[in-house]
């Protein structure tokens, strides 16, 4: 039985008590990269995590054993308070899946310094390390309610900056930072709608769809009563 004792063998060999090649095939078909994937589901890895508890050092261990199932606990059981930019960016040298990339982005952007790792991630050529930036971005926008307006809005030129990368998977996340923006209040949603029709109207195709989905959900009634009300 695995606890708050456990170590990274024992949470490895339970993992693996739970495989399923059904569940491995349909994470696949969903884009999720699972060469080293146990085939459990999140939820059930998330109960896992809430039995296991947060221990730091174990996460890192759990990040290095490159098990899918591993680093998503690594993610779910590393404490924010205690994750180093050092670690933050050891981890981004292994990033190959949007999943993994989005899960730990909700990480990184309960650290001090994720502000520091937007900025690094988005300068980085490789694809999934720069969608972390803007994964980043649309986490922050919805759970840093604290943060300044000005913090967000200053993040548009960043945005439009990248507006024009042809890749899926940084196309799809820049597209989301400016949605989630645009959904923070009416002040952040003036500003992103702005550029939402700018891009719009671009010439560049990957700029205008981005633009054209972020006009269409920032123009919804249902979205702007909530920001009226």
């Amino acid at each position: 039985m695995i606890g708050p004792s456990s170590d990274v063998a024992g949470i490895i060999a339970h993992l693996e008590t739970l495989r399923s090649e059904e569940n491995i095939s349909g994470m696949a078909r969903f884009g999720i990269v699972t060469d080293k994937a146990i085939g459990i589901s999140n939820p059930d890895l998330q109960k896992i995590a809430r039995t296991i508890k947060r221990d730091h050092g174990r996460a890192l261990d759990l990040w290095r054993a490159g098990i899918r199932e591993a680093r998503m606990l690594a993610i779910y059981t590393a404490d924010p308070a205690v994750l180093t930019p050092a670690e933050a960016r050891g981890w981004s040298e292994d990033l190959a899946s949007w999943e993994i990339v989005d899960t730990a982005a909700d990480l990184f952007v309960e650290t001090p310094f994720w502000q520091q790792l937007v900025v690094d991630f988005a300068e980085d050529d490789r694809e999934f390390v720069c969608r972390t930036a803007f994964a980043m971005i649309a986490g922050a926008a919805v759970h840093r309610k604290q943060e300044p307006d000005e913090t967000f809005i200053a993040y548009l030129p960043l945005i439009e900056a990248h507006s024009t990368d042809p890749r899926n998977f940084v196309r799809k996340a820049v597209n989301w930072a400016l949605r989630n923006i645009g959904k923070r209040n009416r002040t952040c949603h003036a500003a992103a709608l702005k550029l939402s029709e700018k891009l719009a109207a671009s010439s560049d195709k990957n700029a205008r769809w981005i633009g054209k989905d972020a006009v269409r959900e920032l123009s919804g009634e249902k979205l702007l009563a909530r920001l009226r009300g």
